[in-house]
């Protein structure tokens, strides 16, 4: 049975993810009030501008106290000192949750500030793109994607409901997943692919490269260099433990293949790109 949403909702940080979701609450009438937060005035205005909020309040605090449910869309790094803010505006019937690529460390600071049952519930909606601001904003952003759901033991069950219902209602599938285990799946599914299209972008960069020398390889690959660089920033330094272990991982396999293209191994090579080949197909069966 469908937990009947929150009628009125906060959202802290008004750029892509946040303002999105706003326009799809809207869109399809299931929040009288949408209330919200940023550290910049002109994304605040060009929110309400395109009707993504209705009104703005000065800070977390306030937002929480008037809301029924509030959902962070801040870069990573800034979501445990809205929880710590937002946690003690009193309102004791507040459900939070939040947009962050990353959960460990944002779920584990929860759950040892939270009251338990506790009413924050992490989420890691797998939507978004290279543009960011309110302005590119959409309501049909989170259709047909996959929102990952923290799954605790602490956790409130009217307040999970509510939160995976949110996510349903603008059009995502919601996967329930442990703290522990998105980490390092995100790490090499994500953040990884993220630093090394970044690598890739910086070196054809520096080697005097133009677009009649680039082909749709490295268009497909680099799309996500051109993404904000103090939200990619904040994701690497939240998740550093799995992306080093990815990285050594990846730095291990370029050995590898350095060590095969030197000695002109062709089988070898070809098993290379094959195992490739099957890593994806497994991935994306």
């Amino acid at each position: 049975m469908s937990q009947p949403l929150p009628n009125r909702v906060a959202i802290v940080g008004v750029g892509l993810l946040g303002a999105s979701l706003g326009l799809a609450l809207k869109a399809r009438g299931l929040a009288t009030q949408i209330i919200g937060v940023g550290r910049r005035k002109a994304s605040l205005d060009t929110a309400l501008e395109v009707g993504a909020i209705d009104s703005v309040a000065p800070s977390p605090a306030a937002a929480a106290a008037e809301a029924d449910l509030l959902v962070v869309a801040t870069p990573a790094a800034l979501v445990t000192a809205v929880l710590d803010e937002v946690r003690g505006a009193g309102n004791v019937n507040l459900i939070a949750t939040d947009v962050a690529s990353t959960k460990s460390t944002i779920c584990r600071h929860a759950a040892s500030t939270w009251t338990a049952p506790r009413r924050f519930v992490g989420s890691h909606p797998m939507a978004g793109g290279e543009k960011f601001g309110p302005e590119h904003g959409r309501p049909e952003l989170y259709e047909g994607t996959v929102c990952l759901v923290e799954e605790s033991a602490d956790l409130d069950p009217e307040a999970r409901a509510v939160v995976c219902q949110l996510w349903e209602s603008v059009g995502a599938r919601v996967v329930s997943v442990r703290p522990e285990q998105h980490d390092p799946i995100l790490a090499r599914t994500s953040h990884l692919p993220h630093v090394v299209a970044s690598a890739v972008a910086a070196i054809a960069g520096d080697s005097g490269a133009s677009r009649l020398f680039v082909g749709n390889g490295f268009r497909d690959m680099t799309r996500i260099a051109d993404s904000r660089p103090e939200v990619w920033r904040d994701i690497c330094l939240t998740n550093r433990t799995a992306l080093l272990q990815s990285l050594a991982e990846t730095d291990a396999r370029l050995h590898e293949f350095a060590a095969l293209l030197v000695a002109g191994d062709a089988a070898r090579l070809d098993a290379f790109f094959e195992r490739g080949r099957e890593g994806r197909r497994k991935v994306l069966e």
